[in-house]
């Protein structure tokens, strides 16, 4: 298992280090950053002097090699746009996209796997197929639209929930959070909704596609046939070889969920991370735009190293397979 974690730390460690050679190109080439920390009014001399302070005459992989330093020390430099650190910036934000993205993510897994299961074990009932025909819509509609609706439907005519911002927030020092408020709780609940709607329909079809398969299994006949309790077969044997391949799945659908909250915060004006970023863009904020690219990555990198290591543990053929290479 310590040579498997190793093999995937340095892959990792590649696709941060490719992740962050885009993002200095991006830094050093999307804009003139003296041009913006100084305004068109500087100089000559002012503009050489803060371009040799900044490095920017240095050798290019000199200059790659300081950015890797300063972004491996949480450093991407000053916002154009607010004049303070970008660091601060996205961890100011950061407890709000945290919150609404693992909201999102437990309400996609519990009601994916328990709707996955219950429409697989129910297949020809009437509940299944108006299950299904309703999933459709976490994968046909876009999610601005379903964001709109929902707040069409509970802030506009029922008047039971916000339709923006995240409320009031408790600050605890070292986080700001929603969840201790009533408010709060409640603006939480439809951008929640919102972003966790496909991710619930995707997990819940793959889980009741995998559980179709797997009942199909000879061993799972064989179990039949011992005449094991229907509740050991689908719950202790089925489920357990249905959850294998609903790891991956899940994981990278965690990663997708924190890094692609924009749409979702943007619609009902979360203050997290992806609202920030879609700022920056307007305002062509580059060092923030180069930051959240490289956190957005380090999101999937971590989540997909988890992922392997869950599967490798969860997955006995792997492991068989290692020890017969060794």
């Amino acid at each position: 298992m310590v040579a498997f974690i190793a093999r995937r730390l340095g892959q990792s460690v590649l696709v941060m280090l490719a992740v962050a050679l885009i993002a200095f190109l991006i830094f050093r080439f999307v804009g003139d950053p003296v041009a913006s920390m100084l305004g068109q009014d500087a100089n000559q001399g002012d503009i050489a002097e803060l371009r040799d302070r900044l490095g920017l005459n240095d050798p290019f992989y000199l200059q790659f090699y300081h950015f890797v330093l300063d972004a491996l020390r949480g450093d991407f430099g000053i916002s154009y746009r607010l004049q303070q650190p970008v660091s601060d910036l996205i961890l100011s934000r950061l407890p709000a996209t945290i919150e609404l993205a693992v909201t999102s993510a437990v309400i996609a897994l519990v009601f994916g796997i328990v709707l996955g299961i219950y429409t697989a074990l129910r297949r020809r009932s009437v509940e299944t197929a108006f299950i299904m025909t309703v999933s459709l819509i976490g994968v046909s509609l876009p999610t601005f639209l379903i964001g709109i609706g929902l707040i069409y439907l509970f802030a506009v005519e029922l008047q039971v929930l916000p339709s923006f911002g995240r409320g009031q927030v408790v600050d605890l020092g070292w986080w700001r959070t929603g969840f201790l408020t009533e408010s709060g709780l409640k603006s939480l609940i439809l951008p929640a909704i919102t972003l966790s709607l496909f991710q619930l329909t995707l997990i819940m079809r793959l889980v009741r596609a995998e559980m179709l398969e797997v009942l199909r299994t000879d061993y799972i006949r064989f179990a039949r046939a011992r005449g094991l309790a229907r509740r050991v077969i689908h719950f202790r044997h089925a489920l357990r070889n249905t959850l294998v391949p609903v790891i991956t799945i899940a994981g990278l659908q965690l990663g997708s969920v924190i890094a692609f909250a924009i749409i979702t915060e943007t619609v009902f004006q979360w203050p997290g991370v992806g609202s920030l970023f879609v700022n920056s863009v307007q305002a062509v904020d580059v060092p923030v735009m180069a930051a959240y690219l490289v956190f957005v990555a380090l999101v999937f990198v971590v989540i997909n190293l988890i992922v392997d290591i869950l599967y490798w543990v969860v997955n006995p053929r792997l492991r068989d397979s290692a020890s017969g290479g060794r």
